[in-house]
Order: C-alpha cells, then sequence, then structure tokens
C-alpha cells in the first residue's frame, strides 16, 4: 500500500499521498494499491498521482499502473508494527486480536522497485521506475526514510527525496497442506480380502 487504505485514515496530513522532490523543488504526489510475487516478478498495482510545480501549482494529473516487478529486497515481516505505530497505521480498525492471527498478512519492511506508466489525464503516457521503501524490520542506515522515489525514463528526470507518505508491505503466507495420512487397510483394501496363510 502507498499512501491509500488504512494508512490514510489518521488525519495525519503527511501520511497520504506519498511525495517524492526533486532537487529542483517539484514533486510528484503518488498513492495506490496492488500485489505483487516476489518469486515469479510478477505485479499488479495501480493509483493516482499528480505533478506539482515548486509553487504548488499542479502540472499534471492522472493514473499509474505497474508493468513490471523489477526487484524486491525484504527487510523482514514485523508482526507487531501497525500496533507499534499506532492509529496512523490504523491500529483502531486492525485491533490486537486480529494482529496475532498467524494466518493473517504480516506487515514487512523493504524495497520493491517496479516499471510504472503515468498516464495523464491529458499529456502523453510516462514510463518512469517507482521505487518503494518500507522502512520495518532489518533496514539498511541508507533505507531509513519511508516513502516513494520517482525517475522518468524519457528525460532522466529524478525525484529522490522523500519527501512525506507512509506506505507499508503486507506478506500473506502461503499455507502448506500436508495430506492426510490414509490407514494402510483403507489404502489397499484388496489386501484385506486375501485369505491368511
Amino acid at each position: 500500500m502507498v499512501a491509500s487504505g488504512f494508512l490514510c485514515e489518521s488525519g495525519d496530513s503527511g501520511s497520504c499521498p506519498a511525495v517524492a522532490k526533486s532537487p529542483n523543488g517539484d514533486s510528484y504526489e503518488i498513492s495506490g494499491a496492488g500485489t505483487f510475487d516476489a518469486q515469479n516478478k510478477s505485479v499488479k498495482a495501480a493509483g493516482t498521482f499528480a505533478h506539482k510545480a515548486t509553487n504548488g501549482n499542479v502540472l499534471e494529473t492522472g493514473v499509474w499502473t505497474a508493468t513490471a516487478l523489477i526487484s524486491f529486497d525484504s527487510y523482514g515481516i514485523k508482526p507487531a508494527a501497525v500496533m507499534q505505530r499506532g492509529p496512523a497505521f490504523g491500529g483502531s480498525q486492525i485491533g490486537y486480536k486480529r494482529m496475532v492471527m498467524r494466518s493473517g498478512p504480516l506487515p514487512t519492511g523493504g524495497l520493491a522497485i517496479f516499471r510504472i506508466l503515468l498516464m495523464p489525464v491529458s499529456g502523453t503516457i510516462e514510463p518512469a521506475v517507482l521505487q518503494v521503501n518500507c522502512a520495518l524490520g532489518d533496514v539498511p542506515r541508507e533505507r531509513s526514510v519511508e516513502g516513494i522515489r520517482v525517475a522518468l525514463e524519457r528525460n532522466n528526470s529524478e525525484y529522490s527525496e522523500e519527501a512525506s507518505g507512509r506506505v507499508i508491505f503486507l506478506t500473506q503466507r502461503t499455507e502448506v497442506n500436508t495430506p492426510a495420512k490414509v490407514p494402510e487397510q483403507e489404502a489397499r483394501p484388496e489386501a484385506s480380502k486375501q485369505p491368511q496363510k
């Protein structure tokens, strides 16, 4: 989740949207959500964006969609993260009982890098790279600031200052079903029909 869902329900104006700034001060504001699989590099994610000038004037708005997962570097799970961060992370909505359920999604830190398309309401589609950094778990010192970065591929513009915004990854554990043991007699009924010697 990037500055969306329960991350935005706290009333904290610095939570949403997530903002990345360029060295000259203009910015991209992004929110959205989706799913990805780090094993097979599949992704389904989308959201909205606004490109703003240094003075705050809106230059363009539109939607974005992820086209590829480039990489995901996990910092590890942090099961109590939602509760520790308080209402801004949805503590009141999720509740303690739900957080301790082992089968539910687990807050996870990491750095995900996506190829995305920025599709403005008017103008040309812009391919870009979106970095989403969630500073939970064993976070490298250079990635201790949570947020997003955006790099536009066409003109090599970089928005590398993580100005504000909340992000979180929720890892869904896959359940491993072990087949039930079938008693030997039921597994091979023909054996019970054979005469005893």
